[in-house]
Order: C-alpha cells, then structure tokens, then sequence
C-alpha cells in the first residue's frame, strides 16, 4: 500500500472549461441528481486523468461515459473504448458527438447500469492491457468499488475519480482513523496510490466535496478476489469497530471460544486488539486458519 507525496498535483479551479451545463441546456437536458451525476469540466485535468487511465494507447472499459469528458482525450491518445453509460439521454448526445469514432469501431457503447452488468465479460471483450475507469457517483461507489475487488486479476490497471474521503480510506494504514474494511479488502489485492486531489469547482453541478484519483494496480499477475473466510472475518472485525477481536469475533462467525482461541493461536493473532490494527497478511493468515478442519 502506497500513498501520495506532499507535493502531489492539485486541480483548485476549472483549466479552459467545457461548458457541460451550456451543452446540456443545447440537449434540452438538465444533470439528474437520482443518478448522481457530477461532470468534469476541467480540461486539464481530463487529460491528467486520461493520462493515467492510459499511459499508452489500450483497451478501456469506461464506467459512466457522462458528456464524454474523460472519453474524447482517451480516443485522442488512441485508446479502444467501451463505454457504459445509463442514461439514455446522454447516450443519444455521445452517438451523436462521437459518431465517427464509433463508425470505426474505436468507441463502443453500452447503454446499460454498471451496477448490474458483467463488468468481467465487459473487459474481457477488450484487448490486452486493460484499464477500468471511470467518474464514480458517489452514491454507488461502495458497491462499485466491491464489484472491482471481486474482479482483481481481470485488468491490468483501475483508475477511478471518487470522494475524496473514500480515497483516502482505501490508502489508508492500519492503525489510523480511516483504516477500516474498505481499506483491508483493496489492499488484499490491489496497492492505491492517490494520484490527484480534484476540487469540488471543477465539477457541473458542484458536489458538496472534493474528490480525489485513486490508481489501482494489482499486487500480482496471479491475485484474486478475497475468499469468503477472508471477507467474513473482516466484515465482523469492523461491523463494531470498539469490540475487541475476540467479542467481534466470536459473535460475528458463531465460534466457540475454544475454537476463536485455537485459530486465533495458530495465525498469531491477538483476540484483545481491535480489527483497525490488523494488516491484510493477518486476515490471511486467520482466513487460512479457518479454512482448516
């Protein structure tokens, strides 16, 4: 796990800003707060941004295309597109702006909900390396972000722009305030680096937060997603993070005390300390334990 330099790029005001409320108003169309949408209109930080998502021409799976903001510089640097995007009204003006794009085949576009695609299907359509990506509304971003973890070892890289807060949680050391669940289920299988801080004036309509870039990669060409020992023994570690392991524990999986404290013996894990100070290698190790008989 990794986190960002002191001196990391900073977005504080819109760079030569595309107009998204002026293109909206010429679509006869307004941003619809139920599907959160927040539009980049920072040019600069587009292409910063695209940067990252594609250092060399690749595939991309967009998440949430929007007014085509993060797409056009990805197909500028040459990128194969496939973009998802919800809203059937911004689809029509993505068919429409990027018609020749999509004439060649260069863009593709899934009118569909991210939430309930097959995102493992979707980027397995795409030619190697591969990139998820995407302006997450904040509202769907756990989920979405769970939905990444479960797809770790299907793409080479993830690049998404989220609350700032919520980056900050799936960097974040055990120990620390913003350690939590989020935190150790990234970390078990991919290391966050937090790229770039983008202020909430870059956006139309200005959310009510900052939000950050968050760059995945993951730990090996071989990882996969968390077992299910692994992700049971860190939902009832943090589901009352004040419990101690061993109350946490033993009421959260319906172990016997004699059982906890067998397993427990066997990782090296002290049932007195509380799961925010556990390293993802320690739910490994309990999780292997409790895999044996």
């Amino acid at each position: 796990m990794t986190t960002e330099s002191d001196a990391e790029p900073e977005s504080t005001a819109p760079n030569q800003p595309t107009s998204a409320k002026a293109e909206l108003q010429r679509h006869g169309l307004r941003a619809k707060r139920s599907l959160g949408q927040n539009f980049l209109t920072d040019r600069g930080m587009c292409e910063k941004l695209a940067a990252l998502v594609a250092p060399a021409g690749q595939g991309v799976l967009e998440i949430g295309a929007g007014l085509g903001a993060l797409t056009a510089p990805l197909l500028a640097r040459g990128c194969d597109v496939l973009a998802i995007e919800t809203d059937r009204s911004l689809s029509a003006v993505l068919r429409q702006k990027f018609a020749a794009e999509l004439a060649t085949g260069q863009l593709r576009l899934l009118e569909a909900d991210a939430r309930e695609i097959d995102l493992g299907q979707c980027l397995s359509s795409i030619s190697a390396p591969r990139t998820l990506a995407g302006n997450l509304p904040y509202q769907l971003s756990g989920l979405l972000l769970r939905r990444a973890v479960d797809l770790a070892g299907a793409c080479e890289r993830l690049v998404f722009l989220l609350q700032l807060e919520v980056v900050d949680r799936m960097c974040a050391a055990p120990g620390s305030e913003a350690y939590g669940a989020l935190s150790v289920f990234v970390q078990s299988v991919y290391r966050p680096q937090r790229e770039l801080v983008v202020r909430r004036g870059a956006f139309y309509p200005q959310p009510n937060v900052d939000s950050a870039v968050v760059l995945l990669e993951p730990l090996s060409d071989s990882v996969r997603a968390p077992s299910a020992e692994f992700a049971r023994l860190v939902r009832a570690a943090f589901e009352k993070r004040r419990k101690t392991l061993r109350n946490a524990w033993r009421s959260g999986l319906t172990l016997s005390p004699e059982r906890l404290e067998e397993l427990a013996a066997r990782a090296g894990i002290d049932l007195d300390a509380r799961g925010e100070t556990l390293s993802v290698d320690d739910f490994s190790r309990m999780a292997v334990a409790l895999q044996q008989p």
